[in-house]
């Protein structure tokens, strides 16, 4: 990974910040903003998310495949009687206290990569949000989990925090899972390592069906998009030509970043090498 050129002032405030201790604060703006855990985990109505139903659970996904419930994470449910040590491994791991596996779209294997501090940052927020009383049901899985995600996560940091694009593969990876649904969809799950960034996942809702936008640095992708113009995309929901654009991208959340956040989610776009569409561009 390159990294680009950085005031020493800004380097030197990244690293501290890298360093800080799990706060109220931190987990407030990742939940709310770039991780856009809401964007899943509250009721949605034709106006967007209901209100006082935040992150009170609700249907995400129905297929052949699974029907996946995003469950109630408020006070109110079960994970108020899980220790914050357990709450961290349901996101990072994806297991429950039982041993049970969290199925899909939860978006685990990039979830593994959230540092220490970020994910208990996130817990602390969770820990104080108001309790909603819901009960959105069961997700049902009619394909095979596997045991695990993987060996039980230790430690993880995060790269210092700045404008650069070894922080942006952060943020677009496991906080925001960006590359996730911008990268197309193969028999295992999305191709977010082999395609990486090269559109074509398929999302449908009351919207219609929305293909997910080529978002590498080629041609196909984001190479004709100034900084500017991409960031607009991001926060705001709206083309160059004002069009606006569709869901489930979470604008509102993305809306809530950082200016230096956004630069180094934007740094890494630049950088991901150039692939050809997978699909047809929402």
């Amino acid at each position: 990974m390159k990294y680009l050129v950085l005031i020493g002032s800004a380097l030197a405030l990244g690293a501290t910040a890298a360093q800080a201790e799990p706060s109220l604060e931190r987990g407030t703006y990742l939940v709310e903003g770039p991780a856009a855990c809401g964007n899943c985990h509250s009721p949605m109505g034709p106006e967007g998310p209901v209100p006082d139903m935040h992150l009170a659970g609700r249907l995400v996904e129905e297929s052949q495949a699974f029907t996946a419930i995003a469950p109630n994470i408020t006070p109110a449910a079960r994970v108020a009687d899980w220790s914050d040590a357990e709450l961290a491994r349901a996101i990072r791991d994806g297991l429950r206290p039982d041993g049970s596996l969290i199925g899909p779209p939860m978006p685990i294997p990039l979830y593994r990569g959230l540092s220490h501090d970020d994910v208990m940052s996130m817990v602390i927020y969770l820990r104080q949000i108001p309790a909603v009383e819901n009960d959105p049901g069961e997700s049902v899985y009619n394909i095979p989990l596997p045991p695990a995600y993987g060996p039980p996560v230790e430690s993880v940091s995060a790269p210092a925090r700045g404008p650069n694009a070894e922080y942006g593969a952060y943020l677009a990876g496991p906080v925001a899972h960006c590359i996730e649904c911008h990268s197309p969809m193969g028999p295992q799950g999305p191709m977010s390592d082999t395609h990486t960034g090269a559109g074509g996942f398929e999302f449908h809702g009351p919207w219609g069906t929305v293909i997910s936008s080529n978002i590498t640095s080629g041609e196909d992708g984001i190479a004709e998009y100034s900084d500017d113009e991409l960031k607009a995309m991001i926060t705001k929901g709206q083309r160059p030509d004002g069009e606006a654009m569709s869901p489930p991208m979470p604008y509102a959340n993305f809306a809530k970043m950082t200016t230096e956040d956004l630069d180094a989610v934007v740094a890494y776009m630049r950088e991901l090498p150039p692939l050809p569409s997978d699909g047809s561009l929402e």
